[in-house]
């Protein structure tokens, strides 16, 4: 079915293209879901309040842009909107961890984007939530802290601690598998 076609059926709340639809980008979806959220019931509960909002403004959509990307925003700001809700605190674990400022950031070059995505879901909630928004939504740090209620400084700060906190994850598997 045409992407067009799904979506004036989705406007007219046609059951079988809002299944169609859901199909479609389900999977992609709940893997920026699982990102933003600390279990996979959390990331289906995520995904699960996204589709109600992407059926619910689908009328909104003006046919500008991809359907994807537009859905995937959609998801992004669910799970924003539930990091606020849950109120979390940013943790800071960089307390002697200061023997990582010198490896340069050429390390994350070495792994695939599933193998990189999986150690991403393993960082601490703070340094997740801005290294997923950051890195990989795009968000500029002003945005994430507007977002997130913290100050721009500390998104920047989250990030780097979450780009070395990477690295050492990394650098342990390397040496792992030497």
């Amino acid at each position: 079915m045409k992407e067009e076609d799904l979506i004036k059926g989705c406007v007219k709340e046609d059951r079988v293209c809002q299944k169609e639809l859901y199909k479609r980008f389900a999977g992609k979806m709940m893997a920026v879901c699982l990102r933003y959220s600390n279990s996979k019931m959390e990331a289906e509960d995520i995904l699960q309040d996204g589709f109600i909002k992407v059926f619910d403004n689908i009328s909104k959509f003006k046919m500008e842009g991809s359907l994807e990307g537009w859905v995937r925003r959609i998801m992004v700001n669910t799970a924003i909107n539930k990091i606020r809700s849950n109120k979390m605190k940013f943790e800071d674990i960089s307390a002697g961890h200061n023997e990582w400022d010198h490896y340069d950031n050429s390390v994350l070059d070495k792994m695939s984007e599933q193998d990189l995505l999986k150690l991403v879901s393993q960082l601490p909630q703070g340094y997740k939530y801005v290294f997923s928004m950051y890195a990989i939504e795009g968000y500029s740090h002003k945005e994430i802290a507007d977002n997130l209620g913290i100050e721009e400084a500390s998104s920047r700060s989250q990030y780097a601690k979450a780009k070395k906190y990477l690295q050492q994850q990394i650098i342990n598997l390397e040496k792992i598998n030497l």
